[in-house]
């Protein structure tokens, strides 16, 4: 009998570490560990990358295989920026993707361009998520911090190389730098921010090696370790996505994406124009506030999350940090159309209708930046940490008039950064890996007619109340 073997992914999340140990040949998850971040409150959201590398190591541990692991690869939250010194020293906490502090350094970057220019430049018109506002940010305000730094990685660069000892990143992560383009790194953007492109990491290829594993880890020394990308690719690696399969996925930000064909180029800044990890195109829409937003509110009316009513003519636009999708970063949660006869469980219906608006409406737009048909009737596959709830699942069918399907598969994005490190024993390409696991199967719930009416309202009361949040949604500019 044929040993076993076993690959590791990594989720490094905003708010946790997850490490999956897998079977290579079937996809059967054998072990998982889970070791918690903290992220500051307040103006920013920031953390200690120190603390991602010891939850690294705290939950490859847990796992249980660690020790076995042929190969492993490692995922993480998009967009934040971690500048270190020429000791690997952070210079600065790291600024995560939810950090709004650099709205205008955005707006400059937009200014300075056109929002055309950067698309077709970079794929994607700049907001304060992505990494290029924040590196100007961190220039502008802690100038001698910024004098120090002599490399600057996204989370999952960062890792990669504590791992390994090598400068890496993959095209997938890279494309939601706001610096980097289909030909490489733009240095004429980059001067313009004051980043030397060689503080910046080699950019490999789809199924390239990133180098192997040091000594003196919980994992064995020469381990072959994947490139890694962020983790919406790594999700969509995960689902073996497709062209044109849309995803919606509920977490601590809620995105909607699908595998395009042909590469985005969205002036509006409603779709990002991402590359996915292995050579194609990964349109998306993001909002910051997705499933803990709703939870807070769950919390100001003393109910449970799934305790919703239907009815009423509440709207909530539920902008607890800002926003992202609209473009309104000094935004703030809002609450419209109150009459005597609202419930509180009505009120919590309208945060959910609030978070899911902005991902539904920008779903034919995604479709449309990638070369997809947006009248494809495939079901809408619902991940992340709120596709299983009841309430969400309902708001979903609901607002998009779509058959809604649940994998059963948990832990998307380390499942897909496991399939890039089964990848690399296998020769395959990693979502075909994911798709010979199964990893979409899981119950599909029937369409129901679309609510246009809710969908309508939302859109009116969000236009309306532009001079409140800070500006006009990028649709009404």
């Amino acid at each position: 009998m044929a040993a076993q073997r076993v690959v590791i992914g990594v989720d490094s999340s905003t708010q946790s570490t997850k490490a999956l140990a897998v079977d290579l040949d079937t996809g059967t998850v054998l072990g998982h560990g889970r070791a918690a971040h903290t992220v500051t409150t307040g103006a920013g959201r920031e953390s200690d990358p120190e603390q991602w590398w010891n939850a690294l190591t705290e939950a490859l541990t847990a796992t249980g295989w660690a020790d076995r692991a042929a190969a492993v690869s490692v995922a993480g939250q998009q967009h934040g920026l971690v500048a270190l010194d020429p000791d690997g020293r952070p210079v600065h906490p790291a600024l995560l993707w939810n950090d709004v502090r650099s709205a205008p350094q955005a707006a400059d970057l937009r200014t300075t361009y056109g929002p055309a220019e950067l698309a077709r430049r970079t794929g994607s018109v700049p907001t304060a998520a992505f990494t290029a506002p924040k590196w100007a940010w961190l220039r502008a305000h802690h100038p001698d911090a910024a004098d120090r730094v002599t490399a600057v990685r996204l989370p999952h660069d960062y890792l990669t190389e504590r791992l390994t000892g090598h400068a890496t990143t993959d095209r997938g992560d890279a494309s939601g730098t706001g610096w980097w383009g289909p030909d490489g790194y733009d240095r004429d953007l980059l001067d313009r921010i004051g980043l030397d492109p060689v503080h910046l990491p080699e950019v490999l290829p789809a199924g390239a090696t990133a180098g192997t594993v040091r000594p003196g880890l919980p994992l064995p020394a020469g381990t072959p370790v994947a490139t890694g990308t962020g983790d919406n690719m790594a999700a969509a690696l995960g689902l073996g996505l497709t062209p044109g399969q849309p995803v919606l996925s509920l977490g601590t930000s809620g995105t909607v994406y699908a595998v395009g064909r042909t590469r985005p180029t969205d002036p509006s800044g409603t779709v990002a124009g991402f590359a996915d990890a292995l050579g194609g195109w990964l349109p998306l829409a993001c909002t910051l506030n997705c499933t803990l937003a709703v939870d807070r509110f769950a919390t100001l009316l003393g109910r449970d999350r799934q305790n919703v009513e239907a009815g009423g003519t509440a709207v909530v636009l539920p902008y607890l940090d800002g926003e992202r999708t609209p473009d309104l970063p000094a935004a703030s949660g809002l609450v419209h159309g109150l009459r005597h006869d609202t419930t509180p469980g009505q009120l919590l219906q309208a945060a959910y209708d609030g978070a899911a608006h902005a991902l539904l409406t920008a779903l034919d737009d995604v479709l449309r930046a990638g070369g997809e048909n947006a009248t494809d009737d495939r079901p809408l596959l619902l991940i992340g940490g709120g596709a299983r709830g009841h309430a969400w699942q309902q708001t979903v069918r609901r607002l998009s008039g779509r058959a809604v399907q649940v994998p059963a598969a948990e832990e998307l994005v380390a499942l897909g950064a496991a399939a890039q490190a089964a990848a690399l024993l296998t020769g395959e390409a990693a979502d075909a890996v994911a798709r010979r696991w199964h990893t979409t199967d899981g119950p599909v719930l029937e369409p129901v007619a679309q609510d246009k009416d809710t969908l309508d309202r939302i859109g009116a009361t969000l236009r309306r109340a532009a001079a409140l949040q800070g500006g006009a949604p990028a649709a009404d500019r």
